[in-house]
């Protein structure tokens, strides 16, 4: 009695052929072999018929409707490009952080002309690279 060798198996994929590969709870192999899926999802990316939301979802959240930024911090409405422009060439009048709803700044900002010009330009430049700047309910300036 004499044994043959086996042969040693090849890899999956990258061009081998592959057997019929396990099947479904259908009883039937998926393209390429591989298993169906438990269900199968409806034409055009949509729910399948008779699917229900989780309790509490509703899409978007409300007190985020511009996202979150990578820290999980929620975006402002408001614009750290333009509040930092408002505040390069409008800053003697406050008006870059009238913008963004630091009422009380701009106004210190209005009656000090901007700290001469100082207070203003370096706020303006602050506004432009600095990247959590927020506006007065707290939110990230969008960028």
């Amino acid at each position: 009695m004499s044994e043959q060798p086996q042969q040693p198996s090849q890899p999956p994929g990258y061009g081998y052929p592959q057997g019929p590969g396990p099947t479904g709870p259908t009883g039937q192999a998926g393209p390429y072999g591989y298993p169906q899926a438990g269900y199968q999802q409806s034409p055009g990316g949509y729910p399948p018929p008779g699917y229900q939301q989780p309790p509490g979802y509703y899409g978007v959240d409300p007190a985020a409707p511009y996202g979150y930024d990578p820290y999980g911090r929620p975006y402002s409405d408001k614009s750290k490009i333009v509040a930092g422009v408002l505040q390069l060439f409008l800053g003697s009048f406050g008006i870059g952080r009238f913008y963004t709803g630091s009422v009380g700044v701009g106004i210190a900002q209005l009656f000090t002309c901007g700290g001469l010009g100082f207070w203003a330009l370096i706020d303006g430049i602050m506004y432009l690279v600095s990247n959590d700047r927020t506006d007065a309910q707290g939110r990230i300036l969008r960028g």
